[in-house]
């Protein structure tokens, strides 16, 4: 098997792990405590954020994590927050998605971009 597809199910599986955390925390804000669906997907894509950067260090693409890769880090992540968060407006004000549902249905557009983003910051 090619290193890339190998990368990629690794990808797939730390993104499974990354989104139960992402979207308990997402739940646990917007559900439970009440918070406005936005600051809890932000919320939510923060905590998610770190754990995503160790992981994908670590098992993904199997690089020693620095100060200077967790810093990059979130800038490969400002495509996904920007266009998640965009993809999740649009869905629950004009799709009327419903706002428990539309962060996992943003991730089929995000997910594939993400991957490639993200190999090239922690691959350097």
């Amino acid at each position: 098997m090619n290193v890339i597809r190998l990368e990629f199910i690794r990808f797939i599986i730390v993104g499974i792990i990354n989104t139960l955390i992402y979207y308990g925390i997402y739940l646990m804000f917007n559900v439970m405590l009440e918070i406005n669906y936005m600051a809890s997907h932000i919320i939510g894509f923060a905590i998610s954020l770190i754990v995503s950067f160790f992981l994908s260090s670590y098992f993904t693409f199997q690089v020693k994590p620095s100060l200077k890769k967790f810093l990059q880090f979130p800038l490969t992540q400002l495509f996904n927050i920007s266009i998640s968060s965009v993809l999740i407006y649009l869905f629950v004000e004009y799709l009327f998605i419903d706002s428990t549902i539309a962060p996992i249905v943003s991730l089929f557009i995000t997910v594939p971009f993400t991957f490639l983003i993200t190999g090239k910051i922690l691959k350097k």
